[in-house]
C-alpha cells in the first residue's frame, strides 16, 4: 500500500491553528502523501509558519492564490496542482488522528471503494478535547444526502484515477456538500468508517454557525446547483432543518 495521497488544504488567516493541522499530517502512519496548502491572500503570517514546515519536509507544498477568492477556488487550486491518486480534505483549524489515512486508504483498497467518509467529534478553539460525536452510515447514496449532509469533508477520501479529478463549484459555501452530490451522481455510494478518525474545530466566528446565513445556501445548492423546482428546493431544505433539530 503506497499509493500517493493528496492532502487538500485551503487556508486563511490560518496562524493560530495551521500548525497543529499540519503536525496532526506529519503524525500519520501512512506516509506517502503530499500536502497542498492554498492560500487565499492571509495577512497574519500564517504563511512562514507553513514555510517553516515546508523547509522541513519537502511533502508539505505552499500556493498562494493572487487575489482573495474564497474556500472553493483555494480547494481546486490545490486539487488542480494535485499529483496523487487519492484527494483528501483537511482544512487549517482542523486536525486528523495519526490512523487516519492508512486506515482509510486499506479500507478503499481491501474493498475497491472510490468514495469514502469516517466518524468524527468536535472540538473547540481552546482545547482537543472532543464535544461531540458524529458516527457516520455505512453507506449513503444520493437520495441519502439530499436529506442532509452527513458527510464531514475533513474526512473524505476520493479516487482521483477512478473518478477522475471532480471540482467544487464555485460558492461561497455549501461547496462540499454539493462536491459529496456530484460524485454520488457518478459513484453509487460513499462508504463510511465508523471510527472516529478525525476532529472539527468548531470556530465562534466561522460562517457555518450562522443558521440563517447557511439555510440561504442550502436553498441556494438545491435551487442553482442541483438545479431543483423551488417546492423540491425548499422540501429537501427542510428536511435538512429537521435532520439538524432531531
Amino acid at each position: 500500500m503506497n499509493n500517493l495521497v493528496s492532502i487538500i488544504t485551503p487556508s486563511y488567516n490560518s496562524s493560530a491553528f495551521i500548525s497543529k493541522t499540519i503536525n496532526s499530517v506529519l503524525n500519520q502512519t501512512y506516509k506517502n502523501w503530499e500536502m497542498i496548502i492554498v492560500d487565499d491572500c492571509s495577512t497574519d503570517g500564517s504563511n512562514k509558519l507553513i514555510e517553516s514546515f515546508i523547509a522541513k519536509d519537502s511533502r508539505i507544498m505552499l500556493h498562494k492564490l493572487a487575489k482573495n477568492s474564497g474556500t472553493a477556488i483555494a480547494r481546486n487550486t490545490a486539487i488542480d496542482i494535485a499529483n496523487g491518486e487519492f484527494i483528501a480534505f483537511l482544512d487549517s483549524d482542523d486536525i486528523w488522528l495519526p490512523n487516519k489515512l492508512e486506515l482509510q486508504i486499506d479500507f478503499m483498497i481491501q474493498n475497491n471503494y472510490n468514495f469514502t467518509h469516517t466518524s468524527y467529534s468536535t472540538i473547540n478553539e481552546t482545547s482537543e478535547k472532543p464535544i461531540k460525536n458524529f458516527i457516520c452510515r455505512s453507506t449513503l447514496n444520493y437520495k441519502n444526502m439530499l436529506y442532509s449532509n452527513r458527510i464531514g469533508c475533513l474526512t473524505v477520501i476520493y479516487n482521483a484515477n477512478k473518478l477522475g479529478k471532480i471540482y467544487m463549484p464555485n460558492v461561497r459555501k455549501r461547496q462540499d456538500y454539493a462536491l459529496w452530490l456530484k460524485i454520488l451522481k457518478i459513484e453509487e455510494h460513499a462508504f463510511g468508517i465508523p471510527e472516529i478518525l478525525a476532529h472539527y474545530r468548531l470556530r465562534n466566528q466561522s460562517i457555518s454557525n450562522n443558521k440563517f446565513e447557511m439555510l440561504k445556501w442550502n436553498f441556494h445548492l438545491f435551487k442553482n446547483i442541483e438545479k431543483m423546482s423551488y417546492v423540491k428546493s425548499f422540501f429537501y431544505l427542510s428536511c435538512n432543518v429537521l435532520n439538524k433539530l432531531f
